[in-house]
């Protein structure tokens, strides 16, 4: 379908979204809270969509990523809202070439992030049909595409792919901008003429103009601690334009540790630091989350069944020892970080999600010192293929969208 055509379709259904979203939302407090605990509420991901991506910019407002179709070959869709999800704006998608977009694996789907001048900036990996042109030149096949918000705020401008060298993308990309103009794109793949999750690198692609333009992509680490290759990984720039990524690695197969990469330089060089180490012979398709807190940078990530997070100290880029989610550490994935202003943290993520099948929401609020408030929260409902999302409001509250 057309931009235009789109465009017509989605404004016709407006206020439908906007009452469905009203009828979803759902108010729902941990079972057991103690006084002052914050409140949490969960809120289905608009128009039925799965695996949502939130980012909030400098006026609070909030930035949102999601896919629909079939999950081998579907679309983006992003939308905002300025009442903390209470109702969004007018779906837009983001790939303009239709299907271009895959959900397969939980860990292969976009990743949003917002600059300068708010501008917002989309990555994901990408699947396209074998009569493009492109699908000619093998790499094309397995393209991480970016696609920018343009000038007017109206719609995105074509998708690109980043892949100049480093070609084998398998499992998520991630994506971070900052307040200067700089955009990084992350993805894991081999050093070209290799194979395998050893010799695959950490590659970044940076832009310093908005995401005009991107300048070839390089390692972003030059330790070589392999990348295992059916996770996800994460990456931000805080504020004060320092850059994150953090990824599981994959030495000698079963060394398979979480490590954070840190930038105070805008992404000229990288620092790595091994924050979790988990020995298993085995893929384990798991992803990594980072956001902005009072407290500092928050990083989540699962080892051994269970969810953990630490805080990094912006100005040495060190991270806190990281801290369990309390209760039976069992089929615990796909982890979303979220502080609000009082140093209090919410840890949300899926259990019991199988291969294309459905799980459920669980989360913990944690309070400044890192000590769990309150009875761990449940809630049923995570489609297929999906994830979870959490942010926290102005009020101190938080939301887990699904």
């Amino acid at each position: 379908m057309d931009r235009i055509g789109f465009a017509r379709r989605t404004l016709a259904t407006s206020a439908f979204v906007v009452a469905a979203l009203i009828l979803v939302a759902a108010s729902i407090r941990a079972g057991g809270r103690n006084q002052g605990v914050p409140h949490v509420s969960t809120v289905r991901v608009p128009n039925a969509g799965i695996q949502p991506q939130i980012a909030i910019d400098d006026r609070g407002v909030l930035h949102l990523v999601y896919f629909s179709g079939e999950a081998a070959h579907g679309d983006l869709y992003y939308t905002r809202s300025g009442d903390g999800g209470g109702t969004f704006s007018v779906p837009m998608r983001v790939n303009d070439h239709t299907g271009s977009a895959i959900a397969t694996g939980n860990i292969r789907g976009a990743h949003i992030a917002v600059g300068r001048n708010g501008r917002v900036y989309v990555a994901w990996n990408g699947t396209y049909e074998l009569d493009r042109p492109e699908a000619a030149k093998p790499w094309m096949k397995h393209p991480m595409v970016f696609a920018r918000l343009n000038d007017a705020g109206t719609e995105f401008e074509p998708e690109r792919n980043l892949i100049r060298a480093a070609y084998g993308l398998d499992g998520g990309g991630a994506i971070a901008a900052d307040s200067a103009g700089d955009v990084y794109v992350f993805w894991h793949a081999p050093v070209p003429g290799t194979e395998g999750e050893g010799n695959r690198r950490i590659w970044v692609a940076r832009s310093t103009d908005d995401g005009k333009t991107f300048a070839p992509e390089k390692p972003a680490f030059d330790k070589p601690t392999g990348a295992c290759g059916c996770c996800g990984m994460s990456a931000y720039a805080d504020r004060n334009n320092n850059v994150y990524a953090l990824y599981r690695s994959a030495s000698e197969i079963v060394h398979r540790d979480i490590y954070l990469l840190y930038s105070s330089d805008r992404g000229e060089t990288f620092r790595g630091t091994n924050v979790a180490q988990w020995s298993i012979g085995a893929c384990t398709m798991s992803m990594e989350d980072l956001s902005q807190s009072s407290a500092g940078v928050l990083a989540a990530w699962e080892t051994m069944g269970n969810i953990f997070y630490g805080v990094i100290n912006p100005s040495t880029g060190r991270m806190s020892p990281p801290i369990a989610t309390p209760g039976e550490a069992k089929g615990r994935k796909y982890p979303s970080v979220a502080g609000n202003s009082r140093g209090e943290t919410l840890v949300a993520w899926a259990e019991g999600m199988k291969w294309g099948k459905a799980g459920s929401i669980a989360w913990q609020v944690f309070d400044s010192n890192g000590e769990p408030e309150g009875a761990t929260g449940r809630a049923e409902g995570v489609p297929a293929w999906s994830l979870v999302a959490a942010f926290a409001g102005p009020d101190g509250g938080f939301t887990v969208v699904y």
